[in-house]
């Protein structure tokens, strides 16, 4: 099966990457398309789009104009280890041996308003561009339209490739609305993690998220292939809920 995640706003490009095998994105041409254009804003334009500190809106100025199409060690970074937020602290991307490197390019896609799609091998370069951000462009209002059919035709080219039977959505919705989830050529499962607070279970984003990245490592140590058998995820505490759970939406949850 194939899953997606979504990129994180937090980027690590000091610590040290476990494996030296990398692979280049697919959209480098369509990611310099934006750049040019993100290129005509300056610090305050860059705050007032993205809603940034001034500190922080200077930092991705600054990327913006460092950012080349030329993606080679070390000015670039392999996305798993590029970005650093829950869903990758729960994933930890750090402890994978060779084979799960490999495992993880076959199991694991990470969606990106910059990039589109992305291995988790593949090269980028520091940037912040959130798939919401209403901004502008020759080919619409936003990223949405800008990306339109090409990242779903993408994951459905490596469902395809790589004879996946299932797509799994890890993502969240900002993100999964750029995927066309009416044209997927697979079956899609969509996963919830709910936690028992204050006498009832609900989403808690800060815990929803490391175990996004806990299932999305989960897929990728174990090869999965069968449905049935992500109902076995049990990784800090969860439990799968049939009881709450639908053909297509796996429910799992936690109370501790």
């Amino acid at each position: 099966m194939l899953c997606v995640v979504s990129p994180a706003k937090t980027l690590d490009y000091e610590s040290q990457v476990p494996t030296e095998k990398f692979s280049q994105p697919k959209f480098v041409v369509e990611a310099e398309e934006l750049i040019k254009e993100l290129r005509k804003l300056n610090a305050a334009d860059v705050a007032k789009l993205m809603k940034l500190s001034e500190k922080l809106a200077t930092l991705n100025e600054m990327r913006f104009h460092e950012w080349n199409t030329d993606h080679v060690l070390p000015a670039a970074r392999q996305a798993v280890f590029a970005f650093k937020g829950d869903v990758y602290t729960g994933m930890d991307p750090y402890v994978f041996n060779e084979k799960e490197v490999d495992l993880a390019n076959k199991h694991l896609r990470i969606l990106s308003g910059l990039y589109g799609l992305l291995k988790p091998m593949d090269l980028i370069h520091p940037y912040r561009l959130e798939m919401g951000t209403k901004f502008a462009n020759a080919k619409g209002a936003n990223l949405y339209e800008f990306w339109g059919e090409k990242i779903t035709d993408a994951i459905n080219a490596d469902l395809e490739a790589g004879g996946h039977s299932h797509f799994v959505n890890l993502a969240s919705n900002e993100y999964f609305k750029s995927v066309k989830k009416k044209n997927l050529a697979r079956p899609m499962i969509e996963v919830d993690f709910l936690d028992w607070k204050t006498d009832k279970y609900k989403i808690i984003s800060f815990y929803a998220k490391k175990a996004r990245g806990m299932m999305a490592a989960y897929i990728i140590k174990n090869d999965l292939t069968n449905p049935e058998d992500l109902m076995q995820f049990d990784t800090a505490g969860y439990g799968y809920c049939p009881e709450r759970s639908t053909e297509d939406k796996y429910i799992f949850t936690r109370k501790q």
